[in-house]
């Protein structure tokens, strides 16, 4: 199969379609991670349906001083491992394509969301963000479009853009991808010096460090609440040595403030170390935050959250996050 390259909403447009229409967004500097993304939507729309791949570096939402001029453009690589991944078209528009007359002057907002963590971190970003994705979706018309969890503010908010703008567009969400040390694969990534990507590991290594408190934490929970409460029952516990274990169990899952404060101090430890290494990592937020508005969560929260950080290695600023689920809805306290 050989994949297309289109530059213009009338080729696309022109192109038979069959089946479900798949689409990936993409900013370009193609790598495993879009290429797993390529292959998922190939899963979703199957054999007789259509996969479409844009590459467009997108104005809208690069801030003042960032890194708009030298964002990657490798296009005809590009178009190679959409190829490879199993991508049917790449559209490829200038940005007179999109945004014919220069900048619109109709956008859309990103509302309260838009304005947390990253939103904080780089105002007006997801307005220029949500912009482009609603342009993107109305020119390229799909049935399914797919973004990584590694931006899952930016999948959030897509989301509920779907949801209330009543886009006929079903979102779906696919797990980061991540090197074998544990970096999540970006784009950026290429900017780091050997010395700064040992630093940048550091954000992994901070979310696998509340990711595995949360679960030691889930797991005395669960214990505690199979632990006998009767006096005789105790006593036979206590009769094969289990009752310190018991005893462990329920003042961990009794304590305050509970869980979430725990997997944060977890997360901090691990990057206040790397803000002492040479070069160090510089902070710009860990949270703990209901996926559902990107606020934080509180200590008696129970369902889905997303551990997120974003910090600075040198002149890159990278993002990532985890997905963490607490307690289970129902469950005993």
């Amino acid at each position: 199969m050989t994949t297309a390259l289109l530059s213009t909403a009338e080729e696309l447009h022109a192109r038979v379609r069959h089946g479900r229409r798949a689409v990936v967004m993409t900013m370009g500097a193609l790598h495993e991670g879009h290429a797993t993304l390529i292959r998922t939507a190939r899963e979703i729309a199957g054999r007789d349906g259509e996969v479409v791949v844009t590459v467009f570096v997108n104005p809208l939402q690069f801030g003042a001083g960032e890194d708009l001029d030298r964002y990657p453009r490798t296009l005809e690589a590009d178009l190679k491992l959409a190829e490879q991944a199993g991508a049917d078209a790449v559209f490829a528009p200038s940005a007179d394509e999109v945004y014919p007359g220069g900048e619109p002057q109709v956008r859309i907002s990103a509302g309260p969301m838009g304005e947390r963590l990253e939103g904080a971190s780089r105002p007006g970003h997801f307005d220029g963000v949500l912009t482009v994705v609603a342009k993107l979706l109305h020119l390229t018309r799909p049935d399914v479009a797919l973004f990584g969890q590694k931006d899952a503010q930016q999948l959030a908010l897509i989301r509920r853009m779907a949801r209330d703008l009543n886009f006929g567009v079903e979102v779906v969400a696919v797990p980061t991808v991540r090197e074998e040390d544990g970096l999540a694969l970006s784009s950026r990534n290429r900017y780091l010096s050997p010395d700064e990507r040992r630093t940048a590991l550091a954000l992994s290594r901070a979310l696998f460090a509340g990711r595995d408190r949360h679960a030691a934490q889930e797991a005395l929970r669960a214990r505690a609440r199979e632990v006998p409460s009767t006096h005789a029952r105790a006593e036979a516990l206590s009769a094969i040595g289990e009752s310190r274990a018991a005893a462990d169990a329920h003042a961990v899952a009794t304590a305050a403030p509970g869980g979430p404060a725990a997997v944060r101090a977890a997360a901090r430890q691990a990057l206040d170390e790397a803000a002492r290494l040479d070069p160090p990592l510089r902070l710009d937020y860990l949270a703990l935050v209901d996926p559902s508005d990107f606020t934080e969560i509180g200590h008696d929260f129970t369902g889905e959250a997303v551990l997120a950080v974003a910090a600075r290695v040198g002149t890159t600023r990278l993002i990532d996050n985890l997905p963490l689920t607490f307690g289970s809805l129902g469950a005993a306290s």
